[in-house]
């Protein structure tokens, strides 16, 4: 089988957006304004499109909000100042001073008008979006503002404010009569939650002393309290018939509750996720939008649930540090993605969709798949190895026993037809390996252990007939055992790091290894000698892959960088670059020989590689057969003292060579005797060039103007650029002034070398008038 050796790669960037803080979502339920750092990110949360990502002030920011209309996002960060920017140019419309303290919490009218700022120091300020001036400044509250919703409608003659705070109250304000209506006080926590009924005539109340109040608006009176048994951060009413409330809290679930008769109506179905210190992840925020519910989770995940609280879509905002990752799937278009946590991510290649496998008790450390992608293996620091079907996202069997962290594990590389594995190998920071036997119903059992380093194992790989694994381990070696035995079969010394990666070549009888000492490593599987050392990473090699039929490695490392290398010729094919971080994680798609694969790094950004390197052939061809006809249409040109043609030509070609013998030849000739160039015809193709030509051609000049030969040349033509074109046109050209700091130096000396030379040639003029003087005869 022929193959395609890979040199060139398109890198599509699946960037994380959001890492905790303020979420907004418009009223078209799917621009969403999330915080990223200092940063804001509005993505379209139903393409996974990023609309655009707008920088900060350095500061972090403390809260944002977009205005339902998705035309404006307003940000406040610790610096004190409130920005807002328009979408979906993220222009910079205005900043200001919001309060003398961080500003908490924020909302914008249903109309798109109004901006309510709350700040920890206790006072609440109403703002016009449009023209950025402050209409109400409220105060009252004796803590820190933590809640605000505005009641009002375009054109209605009622606008109210309510605002909570830690203080434990609730104030409602008439903005039209610039007034306190009332102060509500039931709680004795921190206020979270607030909203308003259709109407105005219900208040909403929730907060982290795990109660919901009903207010009468009207006459300010408590109607109901309702216990939810759990710290809530954020409540609300949903539209339609009756009054229902949704909340969500500590527990990582959103409920659903009868506000009339304090009843639980629905509840989202226990998700057992956790976050990186192996805690329940929370609900930090709930986006409600007509036909759109949508949980935001404190481990930066956004879950869509539909009117029975149904999960419809989970979706990723950062995935933290990514530490591997695998293709999955009959098809291969989902990923499975290990982050410092305990549950995997099972996620659209190039998307934000993913699905959770939970089991897990402690964070996963490795994954692998099986020949069909239909089942997957993992393991992690709870000493356990795991085998899950990937269709139904379920776990079929449990390998316990080992007494440290599980650091790698492999499943058969044979095809399973339609079975399930029938074994794994695991290795331990124990520093043993294990062989499970699996049976039908899932049960696992250790066929062997061994003893199998003197450090950690980092990783494991089986060789494509099964008969063999291989081990890396941290004490520098790597082993080849047989499958059958469990007995050593050879040992791969050489590395003066630890092996941090090891992978068999599906097509040979070689394995390669990656080490922390920067090198890759191809060892032969006949006498486990070191067949070739590719060296060119500047920092661990972390993961070692083959592709192109066994041909070619791709390894990623420390540096961020990933390295394509030809083993024919042991040099590196390509260098990809799109990393800021360590790369973790690297996969090659089977189905097609590596024509894609994905990286992951320490920043959460996993990149998709597509190999382009038939098309990028294909262009090189076309463009250096386009680039003979042009060279031979300059010939002619030339020779027909087409000037006029050829200057363009050249210029285009990009030849500074043959663009100056132009000139010079013109020059030379001199036809027209009132042309600056020689010849009108020339004068009049450089009074014509764009602004990007002339930053061409202006290059070469300044180029030219170095040397006393040429710029006679480089004078000639910037006279005629400068007596052709306007100042206003010159000042568009990128880094003009950069140029002319060039060309003044030069230019000066020039004009006084040739001064010199005029003032020199006087001298035999001198000389020869002084000898007739000594010639003339003496008269007495």
């Amino acid at each position: 089988m022929e193959t395609t050796e890979k040199t060139a790669f398109e890198a599509i960037s699946v960037e994380p957006f959001y890492t905790g803080g303020k979420t907004s979502l418009a009223d078209d339920g799917c621009t969403l304004a999330t915080s990223f750092g200092e940063d804001v990110v509005v993505t379209n949360i139903n393409t996974g499109e990023e609309i655009c990502r707008i920088e900060g002030d350095s500061e972090i920011l403390t809260t944002l909000e977009i205005s339902p209309d998705g035309q404006y996002v307003v940000t406040c960060s610790r610096s004190l100042t409130m920005r807002t920017y328009r979408i979906p140019s993220g222009e910079l419309v205005r900043s200001a001073r919001a309060h003398d303290a961080p500003v908490i919490v924020m909302a914008i009218d249903s109309s798109s008008s109004l901006v309510a700022t709350g700040g920890a120091e206790g006072t609440v300020k109403v703002w016009d979006l449009e023209r950025g001036f402050v209409t109400h400044n409220l105060k009252g509250h004796g803590g820190v503002v933590s809640a605000l919703k505005f009641y009002g409608e375009q054109g209605g003659s009622v606008w109210r404010l309510a605002s909570g705070a830690d203080d434990c109250k609730i104030r409602v304000w008439d903005l039209v009569s610039r007034k306190c209506l009332n102060v509500l006080d039931s709680h004795n926590s921190v206020i979270r939650g607030l909203s308003w009924n259709a109407d105005g005539s219900i208040l909403v109340s929730g907060g982290r002393d795990k109660i919901v109040n009903v207010w009468d608006a009207h006459k300010f009176k408590l109607v109901r309290t309702i216990p939810v048994g759990e710290s809530i951060e954020t409540a609300g009413i949903l539209s339609g018939e009756g009054l229902r409330i949704y909340t969500g809290g500590e527990n990582g679930v959103v409920k659903i509750w009868n506000g009339e008769t304090s009843a639980l109506i629905a509840a989202q179905a226990q998700a057992a996720v956790h976050n990186k210190e192996n805690e329940r992840v929370g609900v930090v925020d709930i986006l409600y939008k007509t036909d759109v519910l949508v949980s935001v989770l404190s481990d930066q995940t956004f879950v869509e649930l539909d009117e029975d609280l149904q999960e419809v879509r989970r979706i990723v905002g950062f995935h933290d540090q990514i530490i591997d990752m695998t293709y999955v799937g009959e098809d291969e278009t989902k990923l499975a993605v290990v982050t410092n946590a305990p549950d995997i991510r099972i996620q659209t290649v190039g998307g934000i969709e993913t699905n959770v496998l939970t089991g897990h008790r402690d964070n996963v450390i490795s994954v692998d798949r099986s020949f069909d992608g239909t089942w997957l293996a993992s393991s992690g620091k709870d000493h356990e190895a795991r085998i899950w079907h990937v269709p139904t996202l379920t776990c079929f069997a449990v390998c316990t026993g080992h007494a440290g962290s599980v650091g790698g594990v492999a499943l058969p590389r044979l095809p399973l037809e339609g079975r399930p594995p029938q074994f794994l190998i695991t290795g331990s920071q124990d520093l043993t390996i294990k062989k499970w036997n699996i049976a039908k119903d899932g049960t696992a059992k250790a066929e062997y252990t061994r003893k199998a380093h003197e450090k950690d194992i980092n990783a494991l790989d089986v060789s494509p007939n099964d008969r063999l694994f291989a081990t890396a381990s941290q004490d520098r070696t790597a082993k080849v055992w047989d499958m059958a035995s469990g007995e050593t079969v050879g040992v791969l010394r050489g590395h003066k790091r630890g092996v941090w990666s090891i992978k068999f070549n599906p097509y040979e009888k070689q394995i390669v290894t990656g080490s922390g000492d920067k090198t890759v490593k191809v060892w032969s599987l006949n006498d486990f000698s070191c067949l070739r050392t590719f060296e060119g990473h500047t920092n661990s090699v972390l993961r070692t892959v083959w592709t192109s039929l066994g041909s070619q490695i791709v390894s990623s490392g420390g540096d961020g960088l990933i390295k394509v290398w030809t083993y024919a010729s042991g040099e590196c094919a390509v260098t990809l670059d799109n990393h800021e971080d360590k790369v973790w994680s690297l996969a090659v798609r089977g189905s097609d020989d590596g024509a894609q694969m994905v990286s992951g790094d320490g920043e959460g950004t996993i990149t998709v590689w597509k190999d382009i390197s038939d098309e990028e052939k294909a262009a090189k061809k076309a463009a250096a057969e386009l680039q003979v006809e042009q060279e031979q249409q300059l010939a002619n040109y030339v020779r027909s003292k087409d000037w006029e043609n050829a200057i363009l030509l050249a210029l285009t070609l990009n030849q500074p060579y043959k663009l100056f013998c132009l000139f010079r030849d013109v020059l030379a000739d001199r036809q027209d005797e009132d042309s600056i160039m020689g010849l009108a015809k020339v004068d009049a193709v450089l009074a014509g060039l764009t602004v990007e030509q002339l930053e061409l051609l202006l290059k070469r000049v300044r180029d030219w103007n170095t040397n006393a030969r040429s710029s006679v040349v480089a004078q000639r033509v910037m006279n005629c650029i400068l007596v052709n074109h306007s100042v206003d046109k010159l000042s568009q050209i990128p880094k003009i002034s950069t140029m002319t700091d060039a060309l003044i130096p030069y230019s000066e000396r020039h004009f006084n070398r040739v001064d010199e030379m005029y003032d020199e040639s006087y001298l035999l003029d001198y000389a020869l008038n002084e000898m007739d003087f000594l010639d003339a005869p003496q008269t007495v």
